[in-house]
């Protein structure tokens, strides 16, 4: 039976503050504080055993090889010759974020009837640019049954794609056919547009979508120089409801239309700019939550805590849930140390419709494994990193045990 699984990021034992990622707002403003890869881990996990204890299908991702030395090879340098910048590259745990590792199709959209995946180029952030052979690595293992499954490489640079964080689907009942909506970018002031228009051409064309069950449609300029990087940081949809700024899109009425059109049972939930302004929008990230069916009915935002603190934010989530639209209940839940280096409850996840069946099991979260991850986490994972520690051979050779003994724990081999 197809369902929507998450796919959350382990975070991964690197994860540290270098802020390298312009346009990101938290990122770049805790740039050098010290990070805490053991509680960000744990508090990954404990998000993931949330969303089991809601009845919702999970699954994980492994951190990739850090630090990249092949990369900085091929750059003529090595982790001791690397700029502070290109070391702290080298060593970034940003795949933790698996929003930004696929764009996925669910086999009702797609002309074959399989669901099709293809990884996130990423090459608008040197730091992340890196990162799409080791998750091609994973996508190709855990969905490698090809009766149901279509992983795609890569769209070629210049096309910058950053995979779902740019993308959203509407349907009636995961399960059925829906409206996929890939959202890019043109401009955003002094911050770079990231997704661009012919990167959402090319996979749509490649997963086989109908035409007139495809958008495209362009994220604000504002949004994009007030620090909303990805389009999930100001809008999430799921099933028949489109959680949304009202600055959201470059022409909101326009957009409306198209999405109404395409999709007439559309709910459109909008929170307007005079409620919750972009910048308290951004800093508490209220849209990048995890906008999610529960099994006994309805719709619940699984949010950041950060969300409680801005009081425009929260009073308006009090006054939604308490009349009569779509989303009925609020869960914040604590990934702190993911949201200081910009990333909130969305971030951590990929949504894949699939039956659970057809995906290798080694990627399901059950108690037991993520026990086990735990384990690995609480006994290898560095307890701070500081921006000098990059430096240190020792650190390097810490992460690589690290990951080595996740990966021995959970049998997955052929990423070592």
């Amino acid at each position: 039976m197809l369902t929507e699984i998450n796919f959350d990021g382990i975070i991964g034992p690197s994860h540290n503050y270098a802020g390298l990622s312009l346009g990101n707002i938290a990122s770049a403003s805790n740039a050098g504080a010290v990070s805490e890869p053991r509680a960000a881990a744990l508090q990954g996990v404990a998000k993931m055993r949330a969303n089991i204890a809601l009845g919702l299908a999970q699954g994980f991702f492994l951190p990739l090889d850090r630090p990249n030395t092949g990369w900085l090879a091929s750059l003529g340098c090595d982790i001791a010759s690397a700029e502070p910048h290109m070391r702290a590259a080298a060593f970034s745990a940003s795949s933790m974020w698996a929003a930004n590792a696929a764009t996925v199709s669910p086999a009702p959209d797609s002309a074959d009837g399989r669901c099709h995946l293809t990884v996130a180029n990423l090459v608008t952030m040197p730091h992340r640019s890196h990162e799409w052979t080791g998750t091609l690595a994973q996508l190709q293992l855990a969905f490698a049954d090809t009766r149901h499954f279509a992983v795609h490489g890569p769209v070629p640079a210049p096309f910058g794609d950053e995979g779902a964080a740019n993308h959203m689907r509407l349907c009636n009942g995961h399960d059925g056919a829906g409206v996929e909506i890939f959202v890019y970018g043109k401009a955003g002031g002094p911050f770079p547009a990231r997704q661009h228009i012919e990167a959402g051409k090319a996979i749509a064309r490649r997963h086989g979508l109908a035409a007139d069950a495809t958008l495209f449609l362009q994220q604000s300029e504002t949004a994009i120089a007030a620090g909303a990087f990805h389009n999930d940081v100001v809008a999430v949809a799921n099933e028949t409801v489109l959680f949304t700024h009202e600055q959201a899109f470059e022409n909101r009425t326009e957009a409306y239309a198209e999405i109404r059109a395409a999709f007439p049972a559309v709910q459109i939930v909008e929170v307007p700019a005079s409620a919750v302004s972009l910048a308290d929008a951004i800093k508490s990230y209220l849209f990048n939550a995890q906008l999610v069916s529960l099994p006994q009915g309805g719709h619940a935002l699984v949010l950041p805590s950060e969300s409680q603190e801005v009081t425009a934010v929260w009073q308006w989530l009090e006054a939604m849930v308490a009349g009569n639209g779509p989303i009925r209940q609020l869960i914040p839940v604590n990934v702190r140390q993911s949201m200081a280096n910009g990333g909130g409850p969305a971030c951590l996840r990929l949504r894949v419709v699939a039956d659970p069946a057809t995906v290798d099991p080694r990627f399901m979260a059950t108690a037991d494994r993520l026990d086990t991850v735990e384990r690995v986490i609480v006994s290898h994972w560095p307890e701070r990193i500081a921006p000098a520690d990059l430096a240190d051979p020792a650190l390097a050779e810490t992460v690589r045990a690290a990951r080595a003994a996740l990966i021995d724990a959970l049998d997955l081999g052929e990423l070592g």
